[in-house]
């Protein structure tokens, strides 16, 4: 559904300059955004974006008490796009908002076709050498004309690429200390829109790790507002898989690779006490993506041609791994395969279907240079 490759925005610097050069690129896909999920609250929860962005804002101190400098980031933005601060906000917590308590008593059937992502991580021993770590990103179809590709270098941080709605801070991708990145969406009863730090916001701060501890560690830095799962590798061999329900360190459950290999759909499957998970009724097509994801991949090819074979599947069409807008549902409720990536974090490589890969050829993308690894910038 793309009508070509998606867009590079390129900055760097201090937070509040990057943020202004990322919505001076990105200004028209912004709007878009801003746009569209005006029109997504209205229809799931009947809510005004001025509802959305005073609901949105009860999440600027647990973001400043944990990363203020994404906060400057995000001031950046709305100067460079001429969005107003509050939007730009919005953007960023969209997940919460959509799960806040008002907004789930509105949401009185699943949203049977809004699924998001089947991701995985295959380490040296079955992937024939690179660690690899990818996903096909799904979501709602508007996101095939608000997706950029930002490629950023910072102060003091490491350098990272990431493959996000424009306007978010970052969603999967991989960073110049060779922390890779992939995510899912899951939803429980905890999920209540209570303020504390929002998933992309936690997306952002694995992109700033230098290990995968590091990166585990911000998960645990204090109250996590959503449910979601998190896939990371490190180019040294390393890969966890967290699933993590609102609240603190407690609510986390971490898994370690099965035969070389994580795999994750859009609900949970480690136990946690005390939470009901609720990701089947919102997604249903994530079990029979899991099944297949296990079926393939479990055949013992992990090269990345496999793994990119696995990602074009069709079984259950049209809400397979890689998925399709089902007619049958509202426009605003239509969900599909946006993006489908393959990184190689030894090599810095990245494999993008702008779109659905079963129609969308990859291409390769060499940030070998961009993100070596090596000092930050400095302020000097």
């Amino acid at each position: 559904m793309t009508s070509g490759q998606y867009p590079h925005v390129r900055v760097e610097g201090e937070p509040q300059e990057r943020g202004r050069q990322y919505g001076e690129q990105a200004r028209e896909r912004m709007l878009r955004s801003r746009d569209a999920y005006e029109e997504v609250f209205d229809h799931y929860a009947a809510w005004s974006w001025d509802k959305v962005t005073r609901e949105a804002s009860r999440f600027i101190p647990p973001i400043g008490a944990f990363r203020p400098a994404y906060l400057e980031e995000m001031h950046g933005m709305a100067e460079g796009s001429g969005l107003r601060f509050e939007d730009v906000l919005a953007l960023n917590v969209r997940t919460e908002v959509m799960f806040a308590a008002k907004a789930r008593q509105a949401l009185s059937r699943p949203a049977a076709g809004v699924g998001e992502c089947t991701a995985f991580a295959a380490l040296p021993e079955k992937s024939g050498g690179p660690v690899l770590i990818g996903q096909n990103w799904d979501w709602l179809v508007h996101t095939f004309d608000t997706v950029v590709v930002l490629e950023a270098r910072q102060v003091g941080k490491p350098a990272y690429v990431t493959v996000v709605e424009a306007g978010l801070l970052a969603k999967l991708g991989m960073n110049s200390a060779g922390i890779g990145l992939a995510t899912n969406a899951i939803v429980t009863d905890l999920d209540r829109g209570e303020p504390g730090i929002p998933f992309h916001v936690l997306l952002r701060s694995i992109l700033d790790a230098e290990t995968v501890t590091d990166a585990l560690s911000g998960l645990q830095a204090g109250f996590r507002s959503s449910s979601a799962n998190y896939v990371l590798a490190s180019a040294d061999g390393v890969a966890l898989d967290v699933e993590a329900a609102p609240g603190d360190f407690s609510r986390l459950r971490v898994a370690t690779p099965e035969d070389g290999l994580l795999l994750h759909t859009n609900h949970l499957l480690y136990a946690q006490p005390g939470v009901t998970d609720v990701s089947m009724w919102a997604m249903p097509d994530s079990a029979v993506r899991l099944q297949r994801a296990r079926a393939i991949a479990g055949a013992g090819d992990r090269s990345r041609a496999a793994l990119t074979s696995m990602l074009s599947d069709h079984a259950d069409w049209p809400r397979g791994i890689c998925a399709h807008a089902d007619e049958r549902e509202p426009r605003l409720e239509q969900a599909a395969t946006v993006a489908s990536v393959v990184m190689d974090l030894g090599e810095r490589r990245l494999w993008l279907a702008d779109g659905q890969p079963c129609q969308t050829p990859y291409r390769e993308l060499d940030y070998g240079a961009f993100l070596a690894p090596g000092p930050a910038l400095s302020t000097g």
